[in-house]
């Protein structure tokens, strides 16, 4: 069985941005061809307040994997990449991936909901999340577009690149990065 799915990627520790660009490429071991990433954006943190802010993606994949052995798979990199889950919810985070959707699968367990369920109250998945797919919907048919524009863009700016005037951040991109 295989399926497109999304996956957010989030960091606010450890060189955030170094950190969600490897589990961008971490997740090239997981695809049957090459993953698509979106810009990288910086956002304030939803979680305990006097945390660093973060740096979020959302990639796209196409997988052989079941929903819930790819989200077996995500927590497996987070663990490699030094993820600890004893912390404060939404607290700081070295790495963190989520499974967003998996092509129409819908699900609520102890253990994987899809759609995620902060996917509709979350500017930073949605934004990156519609750089990728503009068109997209969740399975119910509801369009993302019609959510992110309730949200806004408070506390949500797009980076740049490395290079660019030695900010030490990502260009904007005009369109998705590949990472092969």
């Amino acid at each position: 069985m295989s399926g497109t799915a999304y996956v957010g990627i989030g960091s606010n520790l450890d060189d955030p941005l170094a950190q969600c660009e490897a589990g961008l490429a971490a997740l090239q071991g997981l695809a049957l061809e090459p993953v698509a990433g979106s810009p990288w954006y910086g956002s304030t943190p939803l979680g305990p307040a006097g945390q660093p802010d973060y740096v979020n993606g959302v990639a796209r994949l196409r997988t052989a994997l079941a929903p819930a052995a790819l989200l077996a798979a995500l927590q497996r990199i987070e663990t490699e990449r030094g993820r600890r889950r004893d912390g404060p919810r939404w607290g700081p985070r070295r790495l963190d991936l989520d499974l967003l959707l998996h092509g129409a699968h819908q699900c609520a367990g102890p253990t994987l909901t899809l759609p995620h369920p902060g996917l509709t109250h979350r500017n930073f998945v949605l934004v990156p999340l519609l750089d990728l797919a503009p068109d997209l919907r969740l399975p119910d048919g509801t369009p993302l577009r019609v959510i992110a524009g309730r949200l806004g863009r408070q506390g949500l700016w797009r980076l740049r690149s490395p290079g660019a005037a030695g900010t030490g951040v990502l260009p904007p991109l005009a369109g998705p990065v590949r990472v092969r």
